[in-house]
């Protein structure tokens, strides 16, 4: 037959809980800001590519965007 653990030890695990996912709380918000940070970088580098390759097609940006559009 298993123990019963008393009230005091249940609210230490739970504390002990309430502690950890703070901290995963923590690691989450810092990781997902690190994600959005490098989203913009892509952005930002796949726009530099494409404007590259508009500058060096020689086409208009009306013929770009003709292009482009679906």
């Amino acid at each position: 037959m298993a123990r019963k653990k008393s009230a005091a030890t249940i609210e230490a695990e739970i504390a002990k809980v309430k502690s950890d996912m703070e901290k995963l709380q923590g690691r989450y918000d810092t990781l997902a800001e690190k994600l959005k940070e490098l989203e913009a970088q892509k952005r930002r580098a796949e726009s530099e590519a494409i404007m590259d390759a508009y500058v060096k097609s020689g086409h208009s940006l009306d013929e770009v965007l003709t292009f482009l559009q679906p």
